[in-house]
């Protein structure tokens, strides 16, 4: 496709797992990359993405974010809480802001979108790999404001419920949501409101607003 990469060696990255459940599109990624990576190891979920990197950590991972079963953010959150550092660039058709903000918050390195030219997938992977983060310039400057605006260290468990929180369920109904007690509801909202300096349910939604700590 014309595309090459930047460094002068005709391979010069050893190997990148691809994640994409459509398999016609995993299959263009490897063509649009098997000029800069050894090996391209193609995988079409989040489990088998995870174990993958379990086996053996590539240079980087061009993942989807959704996905069947685990979202790729998810398996970047587990893969960094088990020790795995490669780098993440996520290739999505999500074009809002606030998703690619989540995606760098949780610690992605690069964020573009499947519309955008094979080349920028490459330019941002070289990026990447020279220790830089990539985002797409669409989505760039408010991804990277709200990436960088929450200082707060929540589950991914007290994050559901802070969304079930501002749609306006109840403790007992968010409880039957998860499967869990309301006691652990309720332990949940009162561990966030400490997080987030709150008293209140409806001060509690309106700072996880303007944190971006709420998808809409």
């Amino acid at each position: 496709m014309g595309v090459s990469c930047a460094q002068p060696m005709s391979v010069p990255f050893r190997k990148v797992v691809v994640a994409d459940d459509h398999m016609l599109v995993a299959q263009g990624i490897e063509r649009l990359l098997m000029d800069c990576f050894e090996s391209i190891v193609l995988v079409s979920s989040g489990e088998e993405l995870l174990d993958s990197l379990r086996r053996e950590s590539p240079d980087v991972v061009v993942s989807d974010i959704s996905m069947p079963g685990i979202s790729g953010i998810d398996v970047m959150r587990q893969a960094r809480s088990e020790g795995c550092l490669t780098p993440f660039v996520f290739l999505t058709m999500h074009d809002e802001s606030s998703m690619a903000a989540e995606a760098i918050r949780a610690g992605a390195r690069g964020y573009i979108l499947k519309s955008a030219a094979g080349d920028e997938l490459v330019r941002a992977i070289n990026g990447v790999m020279d220790g830089q983060t990539y985002v797409t310039p669409t989505l760039a400057a408010n991804a990277i404001v709200a990436s960088g605006r929450s200082q707060y260290v929540l589950t991914d468990k007290q994050l559901r419920i802070l969304e079930y929180v501002a749609r306006g369920l109840r403790s007992k109904q968010i409880a039957y949501e998860l499967g869990v007690s309301v006691r652990t509801i309720e332990s949940h909202k009162y561990a966030i409101m400490q997080e987030l300096g709150v008293h209140g349910t409806l001060e509690l939604v309106r700072k996880a607003e303007l944190e971006g700590l709420i998808r809409h």
